[in-house]
């Protein structure tokens, strides 16, 4: 029986996605929970898994096409069932199209296709005017919808020329919008006979980029650039005739002195070196994947960062999907480069011991941002965006604490080498301060609680599910710890750890990036002493951890006050007024500062 293949929900507010990738086609067996495509939404990039094993009968939705939740993007029936002529979705549709250009332009007759251009040779906009009126000569390439509420996108760059040979479904030209980069496929096969929007132009949604040709449209329009220069050719006609490497640079010159050319017999076959001709532009763009190293599908983001970074695809592994390469492949093979570059620069002053570590930091490169302006990220619009209705909508405030954890201190440095061993991760800090502000939360339901002003009502959380701040290469991300009051410290530190490699890598799951009812943010990790962090509605509270710092400070004894080196950190809790009080968000403070100072937090480690 036939299984549907639908848009699952893919976070909260979701409401739609765009099918980027198909890993399968029809007519491929699949297996229950294997990958099946790959989705994007506002929030998050995922790959869809295949609900049942058997085979895939139909694909419903196209790549780059947006769709609801609950849309069927898919039918996958019974192993050994075979698809219907009809069900072969967009692959058959696209056969009749790549077939057309063959009886069209049939290869063994160079010489009719010479006599068109000879009989028009000069009005070039014909053809390309055909084209762009939809006659049935051209198909018109356009911005289609690449996401909820998106009206337009900027072509960032071209990945084939006009007189390029395409496939269909081929990408064809990338394209950056508030949401998403991307590449825009080829509606058809064909030849590129017009580039509509150039690089760096911003076009509304639905507005023709290009028009693609078959057939004598294409064989026209593809000859009509030769007669664009005419001053070079005519320089270069005396020359021509003489030398034979140029037969496949004189298509234009048997045009215009076309009785002369037709008596020789071996000049003539040369022309039909025209079917070459395709074959002359296209190392140009071939040689761009080469170059960018793009055996497998890379995402523009990645092509864009390996450029920026001088990073050569072809020579990385990717540990994604497939040995799909990912963001933090490139950053790696960056990062390698200039590791291996300073190591080899390093042999040159070995005079000093100390000072290679102050001579490494010294020459620092400019950022390649200076002097230079871009279009903010979906990411970074969506942040601001956010940040910005918070602080509208809310009434925030901060207050901080200052906190000795010298005891935890003490406790991590004799457990964190055989912690590591044991459980594979680093025992830092920040899953001490979980553990204590999850405590706390239990007592001051206060700041696990969700405010509705219009409704008059506060609902006070049952459980606690604790988002953790993670600093990525695409901004803030923010994944949910669900339930972590009923972790311990290791396994927080265990569930910390995956959850920000993963965000980083981008292979966090929707559901792990909602659902959060308190934040938590270690402003300390870059060497920060604190902050006045901001929560995002609904949540009503976010904590803000500095870094851990050895400081005198003056401490009471049996014997009396005395000065003594302690750990010393500042939590910082930014709440909205609006619900909590000062004295409320003072009594949290105060007991998640006596949990750390007494050490209870770090009671599994104490046995």
């Amino acid at each position: 029986m036939p299984v549907s293949v639908t848009l699952p929900a893919l976070g909260e507010s979701v409401t739609e996605g765009t099918v980027t990738r198909w890993l399968k086609q029809v007519g491929e067996t699949v297996q229950a929970d294997e990958p099946l495509l790959e989705v994007s939404t506002d929030k998050v990039d995922t790959e869809i898994p295949a609900p049942a094993t058997g085979v895939l009968l139909q694909i419903t939705v196209g790549e780059d096409e947006t769709v609801e939740v609950g849309a069927e993007l898919a039918v996958i029936g019974s192993e050994g069932e075979q698809p219907e002529a009809g069900d072969a979705g967009q692959p058959q549709a696209q056969e009749p199209a790549e077939s057309q250009p063959e009886p069209a332009a049939p290869a063994p007759e160079p010489e009719p296709v010479q006599e068109a251009p000879q009989a028009t040779p000069e009005p070039e906009p014909v053809p390309a005017n055909a084209s762009a009126n939809g006659s049935g000569e051209g198909t018109s390439v356009t911005l289609p919808a690449l996401g909820e509420s998106v009206t337009e996108g900027t072509v960032t760059r071209w990945l084939k020329q006009v007189g390029d040979s395409v496939e269909a479904d081929e990408p064809l030209l990338e394209v950056s919008t508030d949401k998403v980069d991307t590449e825009i496929p080829s509606p058809s096969a064909g030849t590129l006979v017009q580039i509509t929007v150039g690089e760096d132009e911003t076009v509304e949604v639905g507005a023709e980029l290009g028009i693609i040709a078959s057939g004598a449209a294409a064989t026209a329009r593809h000859a009509a650039p030769a007669p664009s220069e005419p001053a070079k050719e005519q320089a270069q006609q005396p020359a021509a005739p003489a030398p034979t490497p140029q037969p496949a640079a004189q298509p234009a010159p048997p045009a215009q002195p076309a009785p002369p050319a037709q008596p020789a017999p071996p000049a003539q076959p040369a022309p039909p070196a025209q079917p070459a001709q395709p074959a002359a532009p296209t190392p140009q763009p071939a040689a761009q994947p080469a170059a960018d190293g793009a055996p497998q599908y890379v995402t523009p983001l990645v092509r864009k960062l390996a450029a920026d970074n001088n990073v050569d695809l072809s020579a990385v592994t990717g540990t994604g999907v497939g040995g799909r390469i990912r963001k933090q492949d490139v950053l790696d093979a960056a990062k390698a480069r200039e590791e291996a570059e300073r190591a080899a620069a390093q042999p040159a002053a070995p005079a000093p011991t100390a000072a290679p570590a102050v001579q490494a930091t010294a020459p620092a490169a400019p950022s390649p941002l200076r002097g230079t302006t871009e279009k903010l990220s979906r990411a970074r619009r969506v942040i601001a965006q956010r940040v910005h209705q918070s602080l509208q909508d809310t009434a925030q405030l901060t207050t901080v604490v200052e906190v000795d954890v010298t005891a935890i201190a003490q406790i991590r440095d004799r457990v964190k080498r055989s912690f590591q061993q044991r459980e594979g991760v680093k025992l830092s800090f920040l899953p001490f301060f979980a553990k204590a502000a999850l405590e706390a939360l239990k007592e001051h339901p206060k700041l696990n609680a969700t405010l509705d002003i219009e409704k008059g009502e506060v609902t006070y959380h049952g459980s606690e599910h604790l988002t953790i701040a993670v600093d990525t290469e695409r901004g803030l991300m923010v994944p949910v710890i669900h339930d972590a009051s009923d972790l311990s410290v290791t396994g927080l530190a265990k569930r910390i750890t995956d959850l920000a490699e993963r965000t980083r890598t981008n292979k966090i799951t929707p559901n792990e990036i909602s659902g959060g009812t308190f934040t938590l943010t270690n402003t300390g990790s870059r060497g920060a002493l604190f902050d006045t962090p901001i929560f995002f509605e609904p949540q009503v509270a976010i904590l803000g951890t500095g870094s851990v710092v050895k400081r005198a400070v003056v401490v009471d004894t049996p014997l009396g006050e005395t000065i003594a080196i302690r750990h010393m950190v500042y939590l910082a809790l930014s709440y909205d007024h609006r619900l909590i009080d000062g004295a409320d968000a003072a009594r949290f403070l105060g007991a998640v500062k006596s949990r750390l100072e007494d050490g209870s937090v770090a009671a599994e480690f104490t046995g």
